[in-house]
């Protein structure tokens, strides 16, 4: 089946006297009013005056309050878990250092290096990484050429770490037919390893888009005898690809996971518990303070009918940025996810189409004096958006002396727009078309506004080159936008259909081809991976913008699979949901 063409779609643009480089180009919103497209304003003129109905979405009160955030306290910040981290660090290091041996395959080197990742320690030992994977690259002795799980481990942490290698290292494992050897489907170990590669492919890559079909039909049909351990992992792997996991989640399941290999190595466990438990105390600082934040902002007294969901808002900014380091990245990402889903609820859920209207041009006119032609509800919803903004506005100032104020006014009228053509397709009983809805929702979604937001705050020194790269709306952006979009579409499409809501990308794919709500899943799934492929590509391209700021545009996108993994994760937290704050943000791990 023909995927969609990402490629395709038409790049943004709006037009502007401002004094700042233009960001996000607009496309079909170029114009200072949103450009409906003909069928659409059909519809629309056919609507006529009717009393005001407001609809509700029956959103669950959240189950994180003030007094319970503000109590979020681990015993892991004293200065004799930090020197014993240290310690141990110290100990990691000289592992590594040894295992640069010539003499021995390099195969326990790289198993070391994937437990450090998976565990969660990469930050630490990132350089150390680094050089270890150019010794191996470097020696890439014949032996391995035949190991399934070698050479397949080999390829996923080149991948990751941007080091070159090709696809053409599995040909050994195919036969003379070009399919992959049915006997190598007893190694579980290494088809494993084979199906976790296989998702770092990017575009016209058969070889690993037939290695992920091949090892994915085999693992799931695993029978007889197999280690329990291994097991496990198989069945963690087929319900999410580790390039697609967050880092936290993972290593929080990892180090259970880890604990129960024969072969653990006690002192990178134990390094690995306390750092998830130091880090956690990072994170539970930076959410009592988002917490204060948010109660004191109190918007939901005059939006009752919104989601109150800052501890999810919390948990999107831990899986784009959890190094402890970027605490501000975080703060920054929080503040925005609870202001788009409270605007975006806005929109969707209780305003009228001229009431959405209003609210579009006061944030196009970012002026405090546009908050006397809104409705009443709308009154603090824009005073409060209007002054968070203006606030990043001023640290940003402060540090490197720009006015990003006429850029970030420019990008939340962008999104709004974005808004306000979704409220006329639900008022006009409009159905796009996926280009139409896609070309659309990948901005109403939230993340071109929020990397934008993010790339002022990590950049305190902001280069000519790395704003004209924003300019440009570039692939890193745009295709961590789409993943996001579609998870979200796939997650959430069905509750949103009972409530009323707006068609998303699998029902606007049934209306374009008259298939069925499987099929259209199963199109906007396949569609999902193969914008991953592309971000694969992209996010190791030359770019005038931090190796940190590109890790953020990917685990944003990674973020977006976890949340909405078992349905909606951020809209309407599941039991899953819930476990996962708990293991996130409460419970410690013990380290003895």
């Amino acid at each position: 089946m023909a995927l969609f063409q990402l490629n395709s779609l038409p790049k943004f643009s709006v037009q502007t006297q401002l004094s700042l480089p233009k960001l996000f180009p607009l496309g079909r919103m170029a114009a200072n009013k949103v450009a409906f497209s003909t069928a659409a304003n059909v519809y629309a003129a056919q609507i006529v005056d009717a009393p005001t109905e407001r609809r509700s979405a029956n959103w669950k009160p959240s189950i994180w309050d003030h007094d319970f955030i503000k109590t979020l306290k681990n015993d892991y910040t004293g200065e004799v878990y930090v020197r014993r981290a240290d310690s141990l660090k110290d100990k990691i290091r000289q592992l590594l250092i040894n295992a640069h041996d010539k003499k021995k395959s390099p195969l326990a080197l790289l198993e070391l290096i994937d437990n450090i990742q998976r565990l969660g320690l990469e930050h630490i030992f990132q350089d150390d990484i680094h050089q270890a994977l150019g010794f191996v690259k470097e020696i890439n002795p014949a032996e391995m050429k035949y190991n399934l799980h070698a050479t397949a481990l080999r390829f996923r942490l080149f991948r990751q770490e941007g080091l070159s290698v090709s696809q053409d290292v599995f040909k050994v494992f195919k036969d003379r037919r070009g399919n992959f050897m049915e006997h190598i489907t007893q190694d579980v170990k290494g088809m494993l390893s084979l199906y976790e590669a296989s998702y770092l492919g990017v575009d016209g890559e058969d070889i690993l888009d037939e290695a992920k079909v091949f090892a994915r039909k085999h693992l799931k049909d695993i029978k007889g005898n197999i280690d329990p351990n291994l097991k496990e992992r198989v069945n963690h792997s087929l319900d999410l690809p580790l390039n697609y996991q967050i880092n936290r989640l993972e290593a929080r399941w990892y180090i259970d996971a880890y604990s129960r290999t024969e072969n653990a190595n006690y002192n990178l466990l134990e390094l690995a518990k306390l750092e998830y438990n130091m880090v956690q105390s990072a994170h539970q600082k930076d959410a009592i303070e988002m917490s204060r934040w948010w109660k004191n902002l109190d918007l939901l007294k005059t939006l009752p009918f919104a989601r109150n969901r800052l501890v999810e808002c919390f948990i999107w900014s831990v899986g784009a940025a959890y190094e402890p380091q970027h605490n501000y990245c975080r703060e920054v990402i929080t503040k925005l996810v609870c202001l788009i889903t409270i605007i975006d609820d806005v929109y969707d859920v209780y305003s009228t189409l001229d009431e959405a209207k209003l609210f579009t041009d006061a944030v196009e006119r970012w002026d405090a004096n546009a908050v006397e032609d809104l409705p009443d509800y709308m009154k603090l919803c824009f005073l409060a958006l209007y002054n968070t903004i203006n606030e990043f506005a001023y640290d940003t100032l402060k540090e490197s002396g720009l006015n990003i104020i006429p850029c970030l006014k420019q990008t939340w009228a962008r999104h709004c727009k974005a808004y306000l053509l979704e409220a006329t397709w639900f008022h006009s009983g409009y159905k796009p078309t996926l280009e139409e809805y896609l070309d659309n929702a990948s901005v109403s979604v939230g993340v071109p506004l929020i990397l934008v937001n993010v790339f002022f705050a990590m950049h305190p020194k902001i280069t000519k080159e790395a704003l004209l790269f924003l300019k440009s709306y570039p692939d890193l952006i745009r295709l961590s936008s789409m993943v996001v979009r579609l998870t979200d579409d796939l997650g959430t499409s069905t509750a949103e259909l009972e409530r009323g809501d707006n068609i998303k990308s699998i029902q606007c794919y049934m209306n374009d081809k008259g298939v069925t709500e499987e099929v259209a899943r199963e199109y906007i799934r396949d569609l999902t991976d193969e914008t991953w492929k592309k971000l694969n590509e992209v996010m190791w391209a030359d770019s005038p913008v931090s190796r940190e700021f590109i890790k953020v545009c990917v685990h944003k996108a990674r973020a977006a699979e976890a949340m909405y993994q078992y349905g909606d994760g951020h809209g309407d937290p599941s039991n899953v949901s819930k476990s996962r704050v708990l293991s996130l943000l409460v419970d410690t791990i013990p380290v003895m």
